[in-house]
């Protein structure tokens, strides 16, 4: 489908987060040095659990995946960020803008996903430890995670096949850093209604569907937890779980009232968005590295192994 030939503009002018110079320059070194870590924390988990034999397990599987879609999810909006700081034509054309609310919706989705299958996965862990390598097999490991892309493209195809049909024929200004779906419904003089609906839907049933399998899991997890006598055993027992439900909070906390809240244009909107599409995959490995003890060691080992090489 070309976008072109549904609109009567072919470019959207992106606001940004500010519109002074100084403030624009001071962004510009803060988004690159988050960029350039999010990408080396990153590719170091997926380095890391890829040289590790003791960390080729079900759990480091899911996080490995985890961690090539926070690559993926910062890639989609922090080079175009950059640009814009930089440049005194803020603009991004309607074609790039429907990739990137397509990439956007396609790695949230499939993170929305994720967490739950890793939410899953440390279930069975507590919850059935002697089972655990019956039923975290390698064939369902990889059915659950093919499962979360495949959901996850679903879903972003959905909306994007709609959003494109939309026309675009009044105001550019996109007040935002980034192309999302609920920043472009006020700009098109088309009926938004099916596209919003389909979007809120959409939102609505994987943001409140895959909680309420996360908070199953953690329900039966924590009743497991409490039944354990030692205390050494629930402090190992929750210290398994830590990192990834702080991930959970981070990231369904600021998107998912990214997408339900009013369309108001509000500072608070920018917040959110940056929260869960910069923070969010900065913050992921380094809560995985620094809460994992099997992580810390595998760095260390990998570490002293390049030292030596070197």
């Amino acid at each position: 489908m070309d976008v072109g030939n549904h609109s009567t503009i072919l470019e959207f002018i992106l606001l940004g987060l500010s519109a002074d110079p100084h403030v624009q320059a001071l962004l510009f070194v803060l988004f690159l040095v988050t960029y350039l870590l999010t990408l080396m924390g990153n590719l170091s988990i997926l380095l890391v659990i890829r040289t590790d034999s003791h960390l080729h397990t079900p759990m480091y599987f899911f996080l490995s995946d985890l961690s090539f879609l926070d690559f993926c999810f910062s890639s989609a909006t922090l080079p175009k960020l950059l640009e814009s700081l930089l440049s005194q034509k803020k603009i991004i054309s309607v074609k790039d803008c429907m990739a990137q609310v397509f990439f956007l919706l396609d790695s949230g989705s499939t993170e929305a996903c994720l967490l739950t299958v890793m939410a899953y996965d440390r279930c069975v862990a507590i919850c059935h430890p002697l089972l655990y390598d019956q039923m975290m097999s390698n064939q369902l490991c990889k059915g659950l995670a093919w499962g979360s892309w495949v959901l996850g493209f679903l879903d972003a195809l959905i909306n994007i096949l709609l959003a494109m049909n939309l026309d675009f024929c009044e105001n550019q200004s996109i007040p935002h850093y980034s192309c999302e779906l609920p920043s472009l419904f006020p700009l098109s003089c088309s009926d938004v209604s099916t596209s919003f609906a389909v979007m809120l839907c959409s939102t609505l049933l994987r943001g409140l569907g895959t909680c309420v399998l996360i908070v199953f899991s953690y329900t039966l997890i924590v009743s497991t937890i409490l039944s354990i006598r030692s205390s050494t055993g629930k402090s190992k027992a929750f210290s398994t779980c830590s990192s990834h439900l702080t991930a959970v909070l981070l990231f369904y906390g600021s998107a998912f009232l990214r997408y339900v809240m009013p369309i108001s244009s509000s500072p608070l909107e920018l917040i959110f968005s940056v929260q869960y599409s910069v923070v969010t995959p900065l913050v992921n490995p380094f809560i995985y590295s620094l809460k994992n003890n099997e992580v810390k060691a595998a760095l260390r080992r990998n570490l002293r192994k390049y030292l030596q090489y070197f």
